[in-house]
């Protein structure tokens, strides 16, 4: 995943990624990373329409959207 993660960074690059939360919720979200830590990932969710903090060990998986019109 941090390849992925730096790349989104690097290159500008929306995510999809599917996220557990602390209630066992399985959410879907866009995200538009800020920044990458060993436990977090800060990102501008545009699901939610807000910065929010992911805890790494909770995003089941992750993919680049190519669009640039999707979520922005």
């Amino acid at each position: 995943m941090d390849p992925l993660m730096r790349k989104a960074i690097e290159e500008d690059i929306l995510l999809k990624i599917i996220y557990i939360d602390r209630q066992s919720r399985l959410s879907e979200r866009v995200i538009h990373v800020v920044s990458i830590t060993a436990t977090h990932v800060r990102a501008y969710c545009h699901t939610k329409r807000g910065i929010r903090m992911f805890r790494r060990e909770n995003i089941l998986s992750s993919g680049m959207i190519r669009d640039r019109k999707f979520g922005a």
